[in-house]
Formats: structure tokens, sequence, C-alpha cells
């Protein structure tokens, strides 16, 4: 009796192992299985479906297990949750790899795109730079607060934290000057490694055609375009421009009910750091607007009108989302005229 359905519990040096056969029927149940001999289990299965948790190490784990012939599919923790029969009081590794055994045979599960070596090596790359972005943040923070401790409250804006703190140096007292000039420099530290991953990332973004073409659209710079690419390959793993950005976060969601339909705010589901490029591009594609006249600036402008700056800034966003599925989705088929803007 062939194995049709495997699901995988990943971990770091402990896997558990779930497989039925074509009639539901467990066929496979190894709940301990190590790192060493879970390939070579893969390997000796026939053609198959596995499903796995989008965690550390699952698109490593797909890429390998491709290559075997089996299809790969990885969902978001909380879509495999409510297929776990015990419930959170037995909770166990064998019971985790069967509720994902169970989760992805179901037809309308959502699926996590299987990210490439080199769509992780350009994520590498983002995530660092948002990390060093969090870490220069947090120092300015420490450094506002330790200071305010001593009556000295300055602006929030960065460049006019440095030029005001220098004045108020020989109020600090004992070993604060100390402090203040480490902070300093560690923030100089976190600005110059800041500096090298944007032009990394600028330098991959001008080297890839997906990428320039990407940045043809408004409101997407290297670092967005890079990121999109990274993100959604080719596009190839979603049907529609509405999906992506119902993906990424970027769509109202839904409470309707008695045949009333309610829409609320965006779900902020999916990659927060991509939704917050997208956002932050459309913010700009706002405050360049000017005195613009051709179509898309025209809508941009009635739209912040009518709907309000920050409805704007979400619509324009999703919007870019679409367009970039398209652009990654069908190449140079895709040309964005004057009259679809």
């Amino acid at each position: 009796m062939s194995i049709i359905t495997v699901g995988i519990d990943l971990a770091k040096n402990v896997f558990a192992v779930h497989g039925v056969d074509d009639n539901g029927k467990a066929a496979l149940v190894k709940p301990k299985v190590s790192r060493e001999h879970l390939l070579p289990l893969m390997a000796q299965l026939p053609p198959c479906v596995i499903g796995m948790e989008a965690c550390s190490g699952a698109h490593h784990w797909a890429r390998l297990f491709r290559q075997y012939g089996h299809t790969v599919k990885l969902m978001a923790p909380k879509f495999v949750t409510p297929y776990r029969m015990s419930g959170k009081r037995g909770k166990n590794d064998a019971a985790d790899a069967q509720a994902i055994c169970e989760a992805v045979r179901r037809p309308h599960m959502r699926f996590v795109p299987v990210k490439e070596e080199h769509q992780q090596i350009i994520l590498c790359l983002h995530r660092t730079r948002n990390g060093f972005v969090e870490e220069r943040t947090a120092t300015y923070n420490r450094l506002r607060g330790l200071i305010s401790e001593f009556s000295i409250v300055l602006p929030q804006k960065i460049a006019n934290l440095r030029r005001d703190i220098i004045l108020h140096l020989e109020d600090l007292p004992g070993y604060v000057n100390q402090c203040v000039g480490d902070l300093l420099a560690h923030a100089d530290a976190l600005e110059v490694r800041i500096a090298d991953y944007d032009r990394i990332i600028a330098k991959a973004a001008r080297d890839d055609a997906r990428s320039k073409r990407l940045m043809k659209l408004p409101g997407i710079g290297p670092n967005t375009a890079s990121a999109m690419l990274a993100s959604i390959g080719g596009g190839h793993d979603f049907k529609n421009g509405r999906q992506v950005a119902a993906w990424i976060g970027l769509t109202p969601g839904q409470y309707s009910s008695g045949g009333k339909a309610r829409l609320g705010r965006i779900t902020k589901a999916g990659d927060r750091y991509l939704r917050s490029l997208l956002v932050m591009g459309a913010r700009a594609v706002l405050s360049g607007l000017g005195d613009k006249q051709d179509r898309f600036s025209r809508w941009a402008r009635s739209l912040q009108e009518r709907r309000g700056y920050w409805k704007a800034v979400v619509a324009i966003a999703a919007k870019n989302a679409r367009l970039a599925w398209a652009v990654l989705k069908f190449g140079d088929e895709f040309r964005l005229s004057p009259s679809a803007a």
C-alpha cells in the first residue's frame, strides 16, 4: 500500500514523520527521526505530497525533498493547529506530524511559496539590515531616556538630537558623559553598517532585470523591489494580484453576516517588513505628487481628498503589490501604460 501524503514536524535534531495511504490510514509513523536519517527516509519513498510548517529550515528541506520528485507544501503553523486532535494539553511531536499530514490534504488550505536559495540570500540581507535599523532606533531611544533622567529632553528627530545633545554635555554629571559618547559611537557604527547593506541591496536590485522592471513602478525603490522579488519569486504561486495584496495584509478584513457585507481595517497578515516597505513607498508617492497631472497622480490626489491620507496610502500600497505581481508574472509582456495607471 503506497504512501501518498507525509507530514513532517520539523525540529533542530529530532523530527516526527507521519504518512498515510490513499485511504487515509497511517502507513508510516516515526515519532523520532534524527536529522541525518530524515533525507534518506524521504529519498526511499515514492513521489508523494509532503507537508511541513513554514518555520526555520523549512524552505531548505523543501528544496532537498523536491530533488527526489516529492511535492512539498508549506503551511503557516496557525493553520495546522485546528487539526491537532488532542488539543493543547496533548501536544507532542507525533501529534503535530499527524496534524500537518491532515492539514496538507485539505482542499482549501493556504500554502506558503517555497523560496529558492538565492531568494533567501537576499532576504538575509534585508533581515540583517532591518535588525541594524531597529538597533539604531533602540540606541537613540535609550540615549534619550537616559538623559531625560537629568531633565534634558531632546527632539525625536535624529539629526536634531545629535545637534542639541552637544550643547548639554556639560550639564550631565559623572559618568553620564561617557555613556552618551559610547551610545553615539555605537549609533555611528550602525549607520555605517546600514549604509553598506543599502549599497549591497541596491546593487543586487540593479543587476536583476526583474527588479529593474519593478523599480519603474511609482513608489518602488531598490529595497522594495528586491524584497518583493525575494518574497514572491515569479509570482506563480498566486492566481492574481489581489491574492498577493491579501497575502501581504493590505486588504480589509471581512466581518459579513446575514447578507450584510462589513469590511473593517486591513488584516495586517503576512510579512510585516514587506508591507511596511510598500506603505513607505506609497507615502513617498503622496508626498511627491506636487502639481503632477498624469492619470496616476490625479487618481492618488483624488483618493486622498475623498478618503483621507492613510486610506490613500494603503490603497496605493495594495495597488503596487498587484502591479508588482503582474510585472513578475508576465515579465516583458506586461506594460504599464499611462491610461492603465
